[in-house]
């Protein structure tokens, strides 16, 4: 039994080597148009190049990696429609072109296998892992048929499945996220191998638990600028061992690290053992303490557990005066926000700091000084939870020591306090079966707390980026740290990977996606006060 459940592969470049027949058909479908400019309007002829074809074209939906590269060109063209004839001058047009061709080249030219990537799906479906495919190509399921490979994967998501489902195409993770639910698996718990710049970001913004990038071209720091947490030259050089490990992952305690990295390179090292296998070197960077001498730092913040100690119930956690001085301090030096799982009113009247954001229920529930927001599936949920709240309050009201917190857009049944693990197990029962077979909600275990929350693609992680779009905050330019102690934060630190700084509050050394551990409130305040040394230097 291994910890995490499903591996989702791209296609092209990863399974099969349609690649060179996917930048073959581009370069004539582009060229061609480029030079009739050319002729037409005195346009300047610039070949369609591998580094066009990498940069703009790789890994995207058709039509996106048309318009795409054309801006790339300053040209600009009516989108159209997908039923448009290939000459005619849109988009959708060109993409049709485009997909005649390869078509054309496909029908000579069978598609080749990556025999290592089909040798290691036979070695992972051994061991119980389930295997899907997930590919921005509307041909996906012709090329596995032609190449005889279709009945290797237990699920298929592709061009056309995006298109029935309305799925965004990469760089955003809906197409992975739908094979990982198809696999009856969550994101944290899967794998998704890559070989474009826009899969593994793609990898990333699902929040997955290992993004692995597979360096065809010699691209492997593009691969890891894109966030990939691995990058190898082929599969073959990866087995079930390094993905477990992986997994399995402890942050270490972050000031240790600050005054001897040699543990945290030490792990690196050993993970890189094998030659070819290369870890993000982000992950390193970030334990250099220079993290905190960047002007431009971004917080994230939980707050039970994060910025109060966990308390026996939930309106005992109020800020102590030394935390809330610090982190006023910290809000008028930095871009400040608290996510947490309460109602955003509760947490915003407890923290009580103007002009920070708040995102309250996990990130259904966001508020700030310039904008808010409310996730419009979570809003329809609200009657259902009601009817939950209810049935439940029904159920366990004559258990001692249960509390039951209607979060309007989730519901918590705390146990902390109740002391028979006959309770317990009944509590749970309870939880469990008052769902039933209905898949419109989901179950989530943290600290002493069952959570029935609405089963949507958005958590922490997903509220983080919608805040950071927002204040039109970019990874690139500033230096974003998430800190929080709970399976919830879990969805954050694995967003950030890679371009931010993960921090787990937890007194015992234990898995986490978080780069770092702190070991209490305590020290989370010690934080604060670095950054606030740096930025008074």
């Amino acid at each position: 039994m291994y910890t995490f459940k499903a591996v989702i592969f791209d296609l092209d470049g990863v399974i099969t080597k349609t690649a060179i027949l996917h930048q073959e058909a581009w370069k004539k479908t582009f060229d061609d148009y480029l030079r009739s400019k050319a002729e037409g309007e005195g346009f300047s002829f610039k070949e369609f190049t591998q580094e066009d074809y990498l940069t703009y074209v790789d890994g995207k939906p058709r039509y996106n990696g048309v318009k795409s590269f054309l801006e790339s060109r300053g040209i600009t063209l009516e989108w159209g429609s997908p039923s448009d004839d290939e000459n005619k001058e849109t988009i959708c047009g060109l993409g049709n072109r485009k997909n005649k061709i390869f078509c054309e080249l496909l029908r000579i030219r069978k598609p080749e296998v990556y025999l290592s990537t089909v040798e290691f799906i036979k070695e992972l479906k051994k061991k119980g892992i389930r295997i899907g495919v997930a590919s921005s190509s509307k041909n996906c399921k012709y090329i596995l048929e032609a190449a005889d490979i279709l009945s290797l994967f237990e699920t298929r998501v592709d061009g056309v499945v995006s298109a029935e489902l309305n799925l965004k195409g990469k760089p955003e993770g809906d197409i992975f996220v739908q094979a990982a639910y198809n696999l009856e698996s969550l994101p944290k718990d899967a794998v998704v191998v890559e070989d474009a710049a826009s899969g593994v970001e793609a990898g990333r913004n699902g929040g997955f638990g290992l993004v692995v990038g597979i360096a065809r071209h010699n691209n492997e720091e593009e691969l890891f600028s894109h966030y990939a947490d691995v990058v190898v030259n082929d599969l073959s050089q990866l087995d079930i061992k390094h993905l477990e490990d992986w997994f399995l992952r402890r942050p270490p305690y972050m000031f240790n690290v600050w005054s001897d990295d040699s543990y945290l390179k030490g792990w690196f090292h050993k993970y890189q053992r094998e030659e070819g296998i290369k870890v993000n070197p982000h992950y390193v960077k970030c334990a250099e303490k220079l993290i905190f001498r960047k002007k431009n730092l971004v917080f994230f913040l939980d707050y039970d557990g994060t910025l109060t100690p966990i308390v026996e119930k939930p309106e005992l956690a109020v800020l102590d005066k030394d935390m809330r001085r610090v982190l006023e301090e910290l809000a008028s030096a930095y871009r400040v926000s608290v996510v947490s799982g309460r109602l955003r009113n509760d947490v915003e009247n407890l923290v009580g700091i103007k002009n920070i954001f708040y995102a309250g229920s996990h990130g259904f529930d966001i508020e700030g000084p310039s904008f808010s927001m409310i996730h419009p599936e979570a809003k329809e949920k609200i009657p259902m939870i009601s009817h939950i709240v209810k049935v439940i309050k029904e159920r366990l009201n004559s258990i001692e020591g249960v509390i039951i917190e209607d979060k309007k857009f989730s519901v918590a049944v705390h146990y902390r306090l109740v002391k028979s693990e006959e309770d317990i197990y009944a509590i749970r029962n309870c939880v469990y079966g008052v769902l039933g077979s209905d898949t419109s909600f989901r179950i989530m275990e943290g600290k002493k707390v069952f959570e029935i929350l609405p089963a949507i693609q958005w958590n922490k992680g997903k509220a983080v980026r919608w805040i950071m779009q927002a204040l039109g905050i970019s990874w690139g330019d500033a230096t974003v740290i998430y800190i929080g102690d709970d399976t919830t934060d879990e969805d954050a630190f694995r967003t950030i990977r890679g371009r931010g700084v993960g921090i787990l509050v937890s007194e015992k050394d234990k898995v986490s996606c978080a780069d770092f551990r702190v070991s209490s409130p305590v020290e989370v305040k010690r934080l604060f006060r670095v950054a606030l040394d740096h930025i008074r230097k």
